[in-house]
């Protein structure tokens, strides 16, 4: 008999699709908005690339640093939250079992099914089930430190490399207005395929990540030139 179908989730793309989205936008927008603010102080073009490749370089580790930091503290957090829960099926199993009971009840379920529901799920995997229902802790949202850092570097690495290119590219005295424009289709971009790889609105995704962009660049184009003056 057939109990029924595999269904693809898009909560099971969060993991990787946060830090995806995250590397790949800070790759663009902090080194677009290095290059356009060195470039607004009348640095010269080795200047501005050099500004840029550094950019990258430090922006990927930091993103890397940050994540596994980040997420490996997820990790210990979701650890001892199991320890604990171990321990306390070992020395009160009862109470655990009335503890799941109660968490079914309140999400619906007549008294006496509740019970006979957390009884056959505490006999196949008790503690799987308490780290599901109770802590929320799941296969979908387990914290993975080192995938989260390589995502984020690797994809923070690739969005930086976009104006990077860019710059290499335009003549002198466009590098600005060609790095910022060429920026924020990248953003945009990105925001859609983003929104349209969670379900969400494509245009609202993509118009607000240009709009937080086009902010950044043109505080830091503003600083640039402001320091590139009284220099």
């Amino acid at each position: 008999m057939r109990i029924g179908h595999r269904e693809r989730h898009r909560s099971r793309r969060i993991g990787w699709l946060r830090a995806a989205v995250l590397g790949a936008n800070d790759g663009i927008l902090s080194t677009a908005s290095l290059i356009v603010g060195v470039a607004a102080a009348d640095a010269s073009d080795a200047a501005v690339l050099t500004a840029g490749l550094a950019g990258l370089v430090a922006g990927s580790m930091s993103m890397a640093a940050g994540e596994y930091v980040s997420v490996s503290s997820q990790l210990d957090t979701e650890h001892a939250d199991l320890k604990r829960e171990r321990h306390e099926l070992a020395t009160d199993v009862e109470s655990e079992r009335a503890e799941l009971a109660g968490i079914y009840v309140h999400r619906g379920l007549e008294p006496a099914l509740a019970r006979q529901v957390a009884d056959q799920l505490m006999a196949k995997d008790a503690l799987g089930a308490h780290a599901r229902d109770e802590l929320g802790i799941s296969e979908i949202s387990t914290a993975r430190p080192f995938q989260a850092a390589m995502t984020s570097a690797a994809t923070f690495a690739a969005g930086a490399a976009l104006p990077l290119l860019i710059a290499a590219v335009a003549p002198h005295t466009a590098i600005g207005w060609t790095v910022s424009v060429a920026s924020l289709f990248f953003l945009a971009v990105l925001g859609a395929v983003a929104a349209r790889a969670g379900g969400a609105s494509i245009a609202k995704g993509a118009i607000r990540i240009a709009f937080w962009g086009a902010v950044a660049m043109a505080v830091t184009a503003g600083v640039g030139a402001l320091f590139g003056t009284t220099a």
